[in-house]
């Protein structure tokens, strides 16, 4: 990405100056509530191996911004207690090249992004996957407060779903088909055993294009999470709806309840597919699975409503479970156009 949006009040270009002047130190994470003017920075806080670890740290204090630097041995948050962070956000990672913006104004959240993973990544191109990673272009706009639909919303077969808070975007279907028929209505799962797509550590590999994505738990992005603590927020969905990963609260609207690893209510139907490639329903295609209710912790979209620590007042969110469907495949809310693709059975190359 060769540019991140400027703006122009006092508080932001305070902010910018101050991260340019870093590059030698690594990366910096900034956060600000967007409400608030000024320029005002904060102490410098120690950074950590990923920018979740980094993200989950804010939320303790009470100064208006939390700068989070490489390099520094000693830790200061100053984020209000309820202040989402990601209201007024930048990432810069001079390591990794990593670029991203999130800015909420007049009712909608922006994102722009350049794409590249903040964590290490597998080898691409490799057998599997022909690939490059390179910078990209993001760009998308959510509404800052979504609403819950009367009826869920299936995401395109080819479309992102979202994009995580360092810039990488997430990709729950793959362009394989039963016989490469698109029409045929049996898509392969890109994480199913048996199916080799070149995929990494972090369940991600690479598009034509040279966008890196995610299919499944990024788990480079959320190293260190050991559960003891409620997933911090890695993302937003095209609706506008946070994202977490694995972790949630026992009880969705009770913060105190502990500690569990959430569950999709999504199951392997019993039986022999009717048509198509035939044979047992053993998880290589979307359409070998359906939702269970009751089954797991999550609905059809794999999210709930329940509080988080970003949201303490509550809201609906989706998690990216370690079982099907990994990533949601289906809205709660309304799905902003700017993340589907158009899909032409046959044409171009193939979407991995």
């Amino acid at each position: 990405m060769a540019h991140l949006r400027e703006h122009t009040d006092t508080g932001r270009i305070g902010r910018r100056r101050l991260l340019q002047g870093m590059g030698a130190a690594g990366f910096a994470v900034v956060f600000a509530s967007a409400c608030r003017g000024g320029g005002e920075e904060s102490e410098a806080a120690t950074a950590t191996s990923t920018i979740a670890e980094a993200t989950a740290a804010a939320g303790a204090s009470t100064a208006e911004t939390t700068v989070v630097t490489a390099g520094l041995e000693t830790a200061s948050t100053a984020m209000p207690v309820g202040t989402n962070p990601f209201d007024d956000y930048r990432y810069d990672n001079a390591a990794t090249g990593t670029q991203v913006r999130i800015w909420v104004q007049d009712g909608v959240r922006y994102i722009e992004a350049n794409g590249l993973p903040d964590h290490e990544t597998g080898t691409f191109p490799n057998a599997n996957n022909p690939n490059a990673i390179s910078e990209q272009s993001y760009s998308f706009q959510v509404p800052a407060e979504p609403s819950v639909a009367g009826t869920s919303t299936a995401n395109g077969i080819l479309d992102r779903f979202g994009i995580a808070i360092n810039g990488v975007t997430f990709d729950p279907g793959a362009a394989e088909f039963w016989n490469g028929d698109l029409s045929s209505g049996w898509q392969l799962e890109p994480l199913a055993s048996g199916i080799d797509l070149g995929e990494d550590e972090s369940n991600a590999h690479v598009q034509p294009t040279g966008g890196y994505h995610y299919h499944g738990m990024p788990e480079g992005m959320i190293a260190g999470e050991s559960g003891a603590n409620h997933s911090p927020l890695i993302g937003f969905a095209a609706d506008g709806f946070p994202i977490y990963a694995r972790y949630g609260y026992a009880d969705a609207s009770d913060a105190s309840s502990g500690i569990v690893r959430l569950q999709s209510s999504y199951r392997l139907k019993s039986g022999n597919r009717p048509d198509g490639p035939g044979g047992t329903y053993d998880g290589s295609y979307v359409a070998d699975y359906e939702w269970v209710p009751g089954s797991g912790d999550l609905d059809e979209n794999n999210g709930r409503s329940g509080v988080t620590p970003e949201y303490p007042g509550g809201t609906y969110y989706y998690v990216v479970t370690d079982d099907f469907p990994f990533i949601p495949r289906s809205f709660a809310g309304s799905p902003d156009p700017g993340f589907a693709r158009a899909a032409t059975p046959g044409g171009g190359p193939p979407r991995l």
